[in-house]
């Protein structure tokens, strides 16, 4: 599941000319379920947007508070194209998103999570599969992004880091020993 986070100071969704929801400071949350998602990630992910410290505190040190302990609003919006792959060509492809049946059962989970760990009132819904329109004024602007499966980091070196055979370690860093001539440190 991906989501794309942005700190607002209002949002509104409308659809056909009507107003579906709006809300005043708080978080617009525009979710995508991938193919591959399971519940587990749904739920994982509802946790996350609600656990993102974004604002500051009385202090103004910033990223210190989420949106429930500054007692903001939520606005959640299903998009599908945030799982656009576009690497060969111009034309977005959309083979990582998940099937419309399969996507609202987990958005539905996602939303209705985010209610049940935050506050009902709080937590306002688009329409999923709608063409909606989707007003904001940001706030910074502040837009991040959450996966619950993000990508596998390859290794650009092809160094391998730990050779079983000679019984090195490695810890997390690379340590490369130097002898210099005696000379040098005279």
């Amino acid at each position: 599941m991906k989501t794309v986070i942005q700190r607002v100071k209002s949002a509104s969704v409308t659809v056909d000319g009507q107003l579906i929801s709006q809300i005043a400071k708080g978080l617009l949350v525009f979710a995508a379920v991938d193919k591959n998602d399971t519940q587990k990630e749904a739920e994982s992910m509802a946790a996350k947007v609600l656990k993102v410290k974004l604002w500051e505190d009385e202090q103004s040190v910033k990223w210190k508070k989420n949106v429930q302990e500054i007692d903001g609003e939520v606005l959640c919006v299903s998009q599908f194209t945030l799982l656009a792959i576009t690497k060969k060509g111009n034309k977005p492809d959309f083979h990582k998103s998940a099937t419309a049946v399969k996507g609202k059962e987990l958005y539905d989970i996602f939303f209705n999570q985010v209610k049940s760990l935050y506050s009902e009132e709080r937590v306002k819904n688009g329409v999923f599969q709608a063409t909606m329109d989707v007003g904001l004024v940001n706030d910074g602007p502040v837009t991040i992004e959450i996966e619950t499966n993000p990508p596998e980091m390859k290794n650009p070196t092809g160094y391998t880091p730990f050779d079983p055979e000679d019984g090195d370690t490695f810890k997390g860093h690379v340590h490369k020993t130097f002898e210099l001539p005696a000379s040098l440190l005279e």
